[in-house]
């Protein structure tokens, strides 16, 4: 199974989407909340090529974007191979 990480802020209608995406995937993911933790803010901004709005996603240490990002690779099909869903 591919390792996911969630970065998120409390109260964000965006990360509850991406983690509503991700939990009828039926994947385990690991969710990072960044509310009021600056340093691990500053570091997903620098992961993230500069994008500071969250959810921020990363699969396998691939980032991914935000929720309209990952809903748009599910929407071409490309999620499910990146998260090893549907493999023989």
């Amino acid at each position: 199974m591919a390792k996911i990480e969630v970065f998120t802020k409390f109260f964000c209608p965006y990360c509850t989407r991406a983690k509503a995406l991700l939990d009828r995937k039926g994947v385990e993911y690991q969710e990072i909340d960044l509310t009021t933790d600056r340093a691990g803010f500053d570091a997903m901004v620098a992961r993230a090529g500069g994008a500071r709005t969250v959810p921020q996603i990363f699969i396998d240490g691939k980032h991914v974007g935000g929720s309209d990002d990952l809903a748009a690779l599910d929407a071409r099909g490309g999620l499910d191979p990146m998260l090893g869903l549907g493999r023989p």
